[in-house]
Formats: structure tokens, sequence, C-alpha cells
């Protein structure tokens, strides 16, 4: 027998051997199947969600002091609550959401915040008289019937309000002032592509097609979740085996870059834009962008936008007192400065900062919300983050950019000024990659004369409450990229005096920003300023504990959608005991950090949370159908 021969006999098996190993194909797939569906519909852990837990609306406060008792409860070891079940590092709403999911099961959970107010990016402040929020600026998925609605109902006890933006809710303003292109973005299912045939008439095709892949690409998240959730063997099953791409477009289209998408689609320069524009609501340029992140952020404003009545900090405000009631407790001006760890080298507490001493806290469970790179470099001991595991992770991932937010206090209502609840952004040309390229590798003296892009909002324009509160009064909150690097000198200054040099580099982006929203809002005008100010990515650092000034977490590259990384990095790290919250662990921004908050809570509580709201939706509705009914 020659070799190929033996090969052959060995390898080609008859037709009772083919059959056998289809047999054996189908059981393997058949028990796949029916651990997939065990572990995704059965639930074993307690569910937060059980019990319906909304409330009659109360009277909304708006006095400050009485809003403080909940939100700046300052650390003293004698406020740290007995027997606690789980401490939470960090306020922002993935921490805060995921004390609030324990809370609701019973668990006595100990929120830290080292900042002087809980909420993290939902966090606002006041300067000669002016309320400013940081970090949100419109949400979606908001309809009464949606998961995400139900499940911030039930995190809030029904108390957190939501107030619909202006349709269009977004304005795209693209060329020089000479040449100044403005389009309409609408919410509705038709709408949103109705209207922009209108704005690119001989271009439905390309809008359409844009559309459904939108569509098809963002409802296909839900296999992220699941990668989260899986038993890790199952989870990298799929993922070796190519199965990933093959069961999700979300992951078949994740390698793809949004510029390569679009252009495919049009020649059309401003309809690529425009399909593009939102990019700056995570952080990545088109070229350097997944498609498949981009598909959410256009899906998730698709059904409209909305805003929190009474402003940002309703959302931790009206969180608290859940984690209260269960027995826990949210303490401010906590920094956490390492995670204690047994001889097991399993996490057991935090360690917090009093003055120069440290005051030891101990709980079976310890989870971080202060973002993988601060957790993994900063708060564990030297020798555990060199574990293979740990800087596996850490290899994945990249710090994302730095972000630049100017605050405006305006003297005017808004029929005054202008200014409506909707948004602007605003870009000097239609080619983003180039114009955002050339911007970050200017030196930043160059960078300050020239900012070619810009987003814009007014807070007091879209909540309904503010003109009782500051009656005659305006706010506008703008925010840029800007690199890190370009402040860095001055990481170490005193946060309210870094020095004239620091304080006339601000100036300088400030002024060249200013010249830019006075011309698209000619009511604005420099008499009308009453309070201007600029927060740069080392103000960031110090105010939201940002290593390097991003404002989104870990970079959203196309490589942070690599299926590998995403069964990598979990809500379960290589610690016993020790697991992660928030944005890193799914993705960023408020919708993000709260899905973080799900992932964490479904590994906990051993149960999968992300269904759980699905259900609520569900149950939720037939409640309100019988209500409506009677």
């Amino acid at each position: 027998m020659e070799p190929n021969e033996e090969v052959n006999a060995v390898t080609v098996p008859s037709g009772l051997g083919r059959g056998a190993i289809m047999i054996a194909v189908s059981i393997i797939c058949a028990a796949i199947v029916i651990f997939l569906l065990h572990y995704v519909f059965g639930g074993r852990g307690p569910d937060p969600f059980e019990k319906d837990t909304r409330e009659p609306l109360k009277k909304r406060v708006y006095d400050k002091k009485e809003k403080n008792k909940v939100l700046k409860q300052g650390f003293v070891a004698n406020r740290v609550p007995e027997n606690l079940d789980a401490i939470v590092i960090g306020s922002g709403v993935g921490g805060l959401g995921l004390a609030v999911l324990l809370a609701k099961v019973g668990k006595r959970v100990l929120v830290l915040e080292q900042h002087s107010r809980a909420g993290g990016c939902c966090h606002t402040f006041t300067e000669k008289g002016f309320e400013f929020d940081v970090g949100i600026h419109y949400i979606g998925e908001l309809l009464d019937h949606k998961p995400f609605r139900c499940m911030l109902d039930q995190m809030t006890n029904g108390q957190l309000e939501w107030e619909p933006l202006e349709n269009p809710f977004d304005h795209v303003v693209l060329g020089p002032p000479e040449n100044r292109r403005q389009y309409p973005i609408y919410s509705g299912r038709t709408r949103f592509t109705d209207e922009l045939k209108k704005c690119f008439p001989g271009e439905e095709k390309a809008i359409d097609e844009f559309m459904k892949l939108a569509k098809k690409t963002g409802n296909g998240v839900w296999f992220l979740a699941l990668l989260k959730i899986l038993p890790l063997p199952l989870a990298k099953f799929l993922v070796h085996t190519g199965l990933v791409r093959h069961l999700s477009f979300f992951f078949k289209m994740a390698p793809r870059s949004l510029t390569d998408v679009v252009n495919e689609l049009t020649e059309n320069k401003d309809l690529r834009a425009v399909f593009s524009y939102i990019f700056g609501t995570y952080g990545k340029i088109p070229k350097d962008a997944s498609f498949a992140m981009h598909s959410l952020l256009v899906t998730h404003y698709l059904n409209g936008a909305w805003y929190p009545k009474g402003g940002a900090s309703e959302i931790a405000y009206h969180m608290i007192p859940i984690i209260e009631k269960a027995g826990g407790a949210v303490l401010v001006r906590a920094p956490v400065n390492r995670i204690l760890f047994n001889d097991a080298k399993e996490a057991c507490g935090v360690s917090v900062m009093k003055g120069q001493e440290e005051v030891h806290i101990h709980a079976p469970l310890i989870i971080s919300d202060a973002g993988i790179f601060n957790t993994y470099q900063k708060l564990i001991p030297k020798d555990l983050q060199t574990m293979p595991a740990i800087q596996k992770q850490l290899s994945m991932l990249k710090h994302g950019e730095g972000g630049l937010s100017v605050f405006m206090g305006l003297n005017g209502t808004k029929e005054e000024l202008g200014l409506k609840a909707d948004n602007y952004w605003i870009f000097a040309e239609n080619n983003f990659d180039e114009l955002a390229v050339n911007y970050m590798k200017k030196d930043r003296e160059e960078a300050a004369k020239n900012v070619p892009l810009l987003f814009v909002a007014s807070p007091s324009a879209k909540d309904p409450t503010w003109e009782a509160r500051s009656p005659g009064k305006s706010t506008l909150s703008l925010v840029t990229f800007a690199k890190y690097e370009w402040f860095e000198e001055w990481k170490d200054g005193k946060v309210t005096n870094r020095g004239r040099d620091y304080t006339e580099l601000k100036q300088a982006f400030i002024d060249t920003i200013l010249e830019v929203v006075m011309d698209v809002f000619p009511k604005i005008t420099r008499d009308k300023i009453e309070y201007i100010d600029a927060g740069t990515p080392i103000t960031n650092t110090h105010y939201i504990g940002a290593p390097k000034g991003e404002i989104y977490g870990a970079d959203h590259s196309i490589s942070r959608f690599d299926p590998e990384l995403n069964i990598t990095v979990r809500a379960q790290t290589p610690l016993k005991n020790l697991y992660l919250t928030g944005q890193d662990v799914f993705l960023c921004g408020f919708a993000g950090a709260l899905a973080g908050a799900l992932t964490c809570g479904s590994a906990i509580l051993k149960r999968n949370l992300h269904l759980d709201t699905i259900a609520l939706a569900k149950r939720t509705a037939f409640i309100n159908t019988k209500l409506k009914g009677e």
C-alpha cells in the first residue's frame, strides 16, 4: 500500500462510519443547544426585577442642601454598615447600578466614591448660580415599553422622569462658515430615513441600505452579552470554532470600519458624513471605528431621545435610597488606594485613605467600577498585577481618547438665546478621518487655534424644571476631543490653580470654540456670557479618575469588538471575589455602563439579568395595559 493510500484508508470512513460521526456531531450540537437554552433561560439566583417596586411620584426636591444629604455623604468609619455583602469602588452608573441590583435581592452594599459627590459622569456641579451636567446629554430607548426604560424605572422606584427632546434631536453642521450645510436628524422608524431622503435626493438606495445594515447589526448585540456570561469553555468553543461570526451578524460586521461601510454605500461626501456623525458618542473616528459599535448608536435613537427631568443628578439621587434601604451606603470623599487580599489571593476588602491613615473595610465581594486600568494597574498588589491572565487582559485594551468640555452660563431664557432641546454636531469639513487626524497630530498651541469638531447642547433647554429653578438663565455644554499629552505637564498641579500657562492654553481653546458657537448661534453674544470655563483631560483625571482623561473608558476601536477579547475581559476577574462593572465590561456611555452592571450582576447572582429585563418589559406592558382597561 502506498503511503497516501494508507492515509486514505485511515481517514476516509465507510458509510457506516460517516453515519456514526454525523450522529455524534448531531448529539454534540443538540447538547450545546440544550445547555445554551438552559443557561440563557434558566434563572438560578434571585431576580432583582421579580417585584414591581415603582411608587407614585413624590414631590420633586429642588433644594440643593436637601439633595446633598443624599449625594454628598462623606466617608467616616462609623458610617460604614456592618456585615457587608459587597463593596463597590466608584459611584458611576455602572457602580451604582450594580449596587442597586444587589440591594434589590437583599444584599448590603457599600459604594465608595473618591469625588465629593456621587454619580460619576452623572454628577452635576454649580458655579456662579449655574448648574452644569458633566456627562449626560441624551439617552435613547426610553419608550415606556422598552426593556431599558422598564429597568431604569425599577432601579429608581419609578421616581426618575424623562423629557423627550425636540424632533429633530440632532443637527449635523458641515463646512466652514462661508459654506455651512445643516442636516436635521429625526427620530422615528421611518422618519429618520424619509427626512434624509429629502436632503439627499437620488441617494434613496444608499440610505435604505445603511439603515438596513445598522438595524441588522445592532439587533445582534445580544450575542455580545451572551459571550460575557456563558461559561468560559463554551464561550471559547463558540469563538474558536468561528461559530460566533455565523450566529451573530453583529460580530460579522465588527471587523469592518465605519469608513469602509459608508464609502461602499455612496460617493456623496456629505451623506457619508451624516451617516457617520455620531461617532463622537463613543470616541473613535470612522476609519478606526467598528461598524458594529456605530450601529448601536444609530439604532439607539431611532425611537427618540430623552433627558432626565431635574438634571443628571436625579439619576444617583433616586438610586441611592434603594441601596440604603437594604442596609447599604454610598459614601463620598472615600478614595480607595488598594484592594485587600488574603493569603489565598482572594479579594477580601479595600483600604480607604482618611487623611494620612488607612481604613480597612472587609466584605466577601469586591466590585470595581474604577475602570480596568485603575483596577489592575493601581488597586491590586504588584505581585498580582504581573499574573499572565491580568497582563493578557491589559494587552488587549488601550486608553480611550481624552475629552475637553466647555461650560457656559448665559444670561437669558432659551427663547431669547435661540436654544432648543436638541444637539448640534459641528464639523469644519465632511471628511471626518482627515479632519480628526490632522487635529490630533498638531501641537497643543496649534490645536487650540483650530478646533474642527464640536458637540453643542443646552442642558437647561432640555430640562422643563430649569426655568423654575433658574429663571432667566441658560447653560451650554460643549465637548470636543483633546490629547492628554497636551495638558500632561500640569497633571500634578493644584486642580484650582495649575498655573498661568495652563490657564492660557485653556483660554485659547475656549476662545476658538466660542467663535464657532457664536457663529452657529447668533443670539449668543459675549455680553450674555456670565460664566465660562473648561475641563481638560487632566480635569477628567481628577474628578472621575480617568487615567488619561478619557471620557468613554477603554478605547472603542475595532479591536474592542474582537470575540476573543470579549470572552477574556469579563465581569469576573482572574482573582477570586473580585469583579468589574461599568463601561469597560460591556460598552461605553450611560446604556453601556448599565449593561456592564447587568453583566456583572449576572455573574454574581448566577442568572441572566439581560434576559430578565426583557421579561420585565413584557410584564410591565401587561400590567400597564390592564391598568388602562380598568
